[in-house]
């Protein structure tokens, strides 16, 4: 089941229309043994995105068990041949992910 959308993943998706990306899968399964997910994907072009929240407060991608797993998943999207970005929820905000995607996405044209 999906999860409420943030006010990050509500930015994101509009800053990934902006630059023209087509074919967004939001919680997109990319692993076929583990229940992994990006929280955006561009499965066409093997590109994923995270927005890691809660790095303030010790949230789950901070403390040890959450920073190991996350490790692990992105270790193996990486062997499957995904770019993966990691946006801490305050460069969604301010437009630091989109600019930084789009030098991305300049890339490979």
């Amino acid at each position: 089941m999906k999860r409420r959308p943030t006010e990050a993943d509500l930015v994101l998706e509009c800053q990934l229309k902006e630059l023209g990306v087509r074919g967004i899968e939001i919680e997109w399964a990319f692993h076929d043994k583990r229940m992994w997910r990006f929280d955006f994907a561009v499965p066409h072009q093997k590109l994923a995105i995270e927005i890691e929240g809660g790095i303030w407060v010790r949230g789950r991608h901070t403390r040890g068990k959450g920073f190991l797993e996350d490790c692990r998943k992105y270790a193996e999207a990486t062997v499957l041949g995904w770019t993966v970005f990691r946006f801490p929820t305050e460069m969604v905000l301010n437009g630091e992910s989109q600019a930084i995607l789009k030098r991305w996405l300049d890339t490979q044209q």
